[in-house]
């Protein structure tokens, strides 16, 4: 091979490598979207409940900056849980127009129904890795974490 030519690569292409990863990760989310939809409870429903739960109740600019979504979209969102009486919505005693919504004694239950869901379904898919896969996935995991992170380009 003279000076001027590159060598052939010589393991996986990294962008055919992430590509694989994003697909993968479509198939795990929509696993645990649809486990955690029958038992009664989307995996997008179960964030917003999940962040009611951890950090009591808030106004729904709040909850939108928090999920980092539209505040049209979590308005939709929050009017449809309150249908499913899992959250109540109250007028702001100092501005009216704004809404604080909080998570009711049935949507506690919902969440812990759909996060069990959740959990049951993320156990049977990674656990059919052993114990050494699973520290190796979880080290490449964050490994790619960092990398996003620092925006690597190497």
């Amino acid at each position: 091979m003279s000076k001027h030519e590159t060598a052939p690569p010589t393991g996986p292409d990294p962008a055919d490598v992430g590509l694989r990863f994003l697909g993968v990760a479509h198939q795990v989310r929509t696993a645990v979207d649809q486990h955690m939809a029958a038992a009664g409870l989307s995996l997008a429903r179960t964030k917003l409940l999940r962040l009611l739960a951890r950090r009591g109740a808030l106004h729904q600019a709040e909850l939108a900056e928090a999920l980092g979504q539209a505040p049209r979209s979590v308005t939709q969102a929050v009017e449809a849980l309150e249908r499913l009486r899992l959250v109540t919505r109250t007028p702001d005693p100092v501005d009216r127009r704004r809404k604080t919504v909080a998570l009711t004694e049935q949507g506690h239950a919902a969440l812990a129904a759909g996060e069990q869901a959740g959990t049951r379904i993320l156990r049977r898919i990674f656990g059919a890795l052993d114990a050494r896969q699973l520290t190796r996935l979880e080290q490449l995991l964050t490994d790619a974490a960092e990398a996003t992170l620092r925006g690597d380009t190497r």
